[in-house]
């Protein structure tokens, strides 16, 4: 019989927003495209910043910034699009995210992974699947899925739908 334990590892893609580093688990990653340009998309949400062609497919792209609340993103070399995969009401849609760079892949073991922080009930933390802790650092370890609401994703179909 083996003594070996099976330790859980999760790979999650990290990305930054300013100076804040923030994480998705990869197997939400479909890619991660180059900023191109963006056709904007008249009355629609204050982060949606428009839209652009996937292989022919109209992909709407979100100002990661604006939905969390900071300053809207100021286009670099590094800035890029991460295509996710979004799992909303046993369907699943693509959306871009606009984010300020890619970092690295990280492979953490369950026990480098923090509870989310407990901030009281104005501060909305059920997005955060943990703290993946690296060195002395934390970065936010984001359930892509929950970060946006039904109504949201409702409202960014739509729009590209009449598109």
């Amino acid at each position: 019989m083996s003594n070996e334990t099976n330790i859980e590892i999760e790979s999650f893609l990290t990305f930054k927003l300013g100076e804040e580093v923030f994480a998705v688990k990869v197997e939400k990653v479909m890619e991660i495209q180059e900023l191109k340009q963006i056709t904007k998309v008249p009355k629609t949400p204050s982060y949606m910043k428009g839209v652009v062609n996937l292989r022919g497919n109209v992909l709407p792209v979100i100002d990661t910034r604006i939905k969390f609340g900071l300053s809207q993103i100021v286009e670099t070399v590094n800035t890029c699009i991460l295509v996710l995969k979004i799992e909303m009401e046993n369907d699943f849609i693509l959306l871009g995210l606009l984010v300020d760079s890619v970092q690295e892949v990280l492979e953490l073991p369950a026990s480098q992974i923090n509870p989310p922080p407990s901030i009281g009930s104005k501060y909305k933390s059920d997005f955060i699947i943990g703290m993946g802790k690296i060195k002395d650092d934390f970065i936010m370890l984001l359930d892509i899925d929950k970060i946006f609401s039904v109504d949201d994703i409702v409202e960014v179909q739509q729009t590209t739908e009449t598109y």
